[in-house]
């Protein structure tokens, strides 16, 4: 069993140069921790993608549409997508899970 906490993972995340951290792999799954310093830079993944908001709030753009979003809300971004976070906060962070082949499902 892994149990990944996110008090452990954002403490990891501060020792490293990158607004990214990679804490779990398993198969096609990958989790990260990411949280965005003022800007989020993201351009569109090769892979489907989710995100679980850890922390903070903001607001998210896909595809040119902007929702508002909290800790807790769950997200979802196919392959290709253009996609990233504005306005967050300066607590914002959010679990990132990878999956399923290059090009989406």
């Amino acid at each position: 069993m892994n149990h990944l906490t996110i008090g452990k993972v954002l403490e990891e995340l501060k020792e490293v140069e990158s607004p990214f951290l990679e804490v779990f792999k398993h198969g096609s799954l990958v989790v990260e921790m990411y949280q965005p310093d003022k800007v989020d830079l993201q351009s569109p993944h090769t892979r489907d993608e989710v995100y679980i908001i850890a922390a903070g709030s903001g607001a998210f753009v896909h595809n040119e549409v902007m929702k508002r979003v909290e800790k807790g809300d769950f997200l979802f971004v196919p392959a290709g997508d253009e996609h990233r976070f504005v306005d967050f906060s300066n607590d914002f962070s959010t679990w990132v899970l990878f999956y399923g082949p290059e090009g989406g499902e």
